[in-house]
């Protein structure tokens, strides 16, 4: 790691307040039908953000469904609370995914690298099929934004890999 990498990482928050949207339709209608459901995924980010002393701001269940995600990102946009917000979910390439398309024009600026780097990972643990994957970060109005596939195996590799180690160093920047 560079000199001025480290500087920056050093001068980043310590803790971060985050939001998490798990993007499910099947899991919504069951939250509809009263019907138990199980978030494995969504309970795998707060376990992760919690071990690394982050705090949660909210935690909302939403359907893959393009004006309801866009009222989620409004949220994020207009909260002073919430410095990271996390979509979980949606990010496949059938044609009900749309969390990416609908996050993406809100964006200020992306960071492309997030996405290469997340496949270039997923392709040393599933092969060819992390060409299927995709994901999405960028920064709008100081805060930062992740797209996420909703495997636990992604969203491990996502937290361990590149959330959890570069979210403050974004922020920091994101808010200069």
């Amino acid at each position: 790691m560079s000199e001025t990498t480290k500087k920056h990482k050093a001068e980043a928050p310590a803790k971060l307040k985050f939001s998490i949207y798990v993007c499910s339709t099947s899991r919504y209608q069951k939250i509809r039908k009263d019907q138990p459901i199980e978030d494995v995924s969504g309970d795998l980010i707060e376990s992760f953000l919690k071990k690394a002393g982050h705090e949660i701001v909210l935690r909302r269940l939403v359907p893959d469904d393009k004006s309801l995600i866009e009222k989620c990102v409004r949220e994020v946009l207009a909260s002073p609370e919430i410095d990271v917000a996390v979509f979980c979910g949606g990010t496949g390439i059938a044609s009900s995914d749309v969390t990416i398309e609908t996050v993406s024009p809100f964006l200020e600026k992306t960071l492309p690298g997030f996405g290469e780097i997340f496949r270039r990972l997923s392709f040393d643990e599933i092969g060819s099929a992390a060409v299927l994957s995709r994901a999405l970060a960028g920064v709008a109005k100081g805060k930062v934004f992740f797209c996420i596939p909703g495997s636990p195996n992604s969203v491990r590799l996502c937290f361990e890999k590149l959330i959890l180690p570069e979210a403050a160093h974004i922020v920091k920047h994101a808010r200069e």
